[in-house]
């Protein structure tokens, strides 16, 4: 008997991943993490023995990252998690908070339940990725979390330029997450993003705003001028007053 296959339901059945794919997505978590930091070299001998895997998916693995733009080469320290400077940081922050003020002006409070729906479904994936234990998808549910919160406005050039910030603003948040492991838990990472849907939820614009202002996402910066090069006079001005105005408390938040 002839069986139409167009009629049958999805049964392909995918290859497993390969070795190379299996060290790319490792060694993107072990970034993503802040196991690995902006400027840190990847060595490929101590990497092989991490992650239990021969030198060839291996360097394979950092070519799929160098394209990512995770991994860049240097001249003579070779492959390096993507380097960056305390002006990058200080561009990093200065624009994706004014993004984020300028989405709250316009979609808080929000008269689309379906862009209310996103942000539940965001925090929702966060918790998961929390309840896990991974901190590298913590790192990226984060990201997606916030860029739901600019979605709250509607406005697709506002969400098109904070998505461009993904690579280095997620750099930065798995810095964060390193600095703050002593004194927060994945779970308590989530829990602080669950305040903010909150004040969605109840479209208190005031409160959002200050709630993303001391939203304990600068912690890897109370030591920036010890751990990050190129401080330029913006930039060391712009630490200055972020210490002045009370992000310390931090440390203990």
């Amino acid at each position: 008997m002839h069986i139409d296959s167009s009629t049958l339901p999805g049964r392909r059945i995918e290859p497993p991943p390969s070795m190379t794919q299996l060290a790319a997505v490792a060694l993107r978590s072990m970034i993503l993490a802040g196991e690995l930091s902006p400027g840190d070299r990847v060595v490929e001998n101590q990497l092989t023995e991490t992650l239990g895997v021969s030198k060839p998916p291996l360097r394979e693995a950092m070519r799929v990252l160098e394209q990512e733009g995770l991994i860049v080469r240097t001249p003579r320290r070779g492959a390096v998690v993507a380097p960056l400077t305390l002006h990058d940081v200080y561009e990093i922050f200065t624009l994706r908070h004014s993004l984020e003020r300028l989405a709250i002006d316009l979609g808080v409070p929000s008269r689309s339940p379906a862009r209310v729906a996103r942000c539940r479904d965001a925090y929702a994936a966060l918790a998961r990725a929390a309840e896990d234990g991974d901190a590298a998808a913590v790192t990226e549910r984060g990201f997606e979390f916030h860029l739901a919160v600019v979605g709250l406005a509607g406005h697709r050039r506002i969400e098109d330029a904070y998505r461009a910030l993904a690579l280095q603003l997620q750099l930065c948040m798995g810095m964060n997450r390193q600095a703050r492991r002593s004194r927060e838990t994945l779970l308590g990472d989530a829990l602080r993003h669950r305040g903010i849907l909150e004040l969605i939820e109840s479209g208190d614009t005031d409160g959002l705003r200050h709630e993303l202002v001391h939203h304990g996402d600068k912690t890897f910066l109370l030591d920036a001028d010890n751990n990050f090069p190129g401080g330029s006079p913006e930039s060391l001005a712009w630490l200055e007053s972020v210490r002045r105005l009370g992000e310390a408390h931090d440390r203990t938040r």
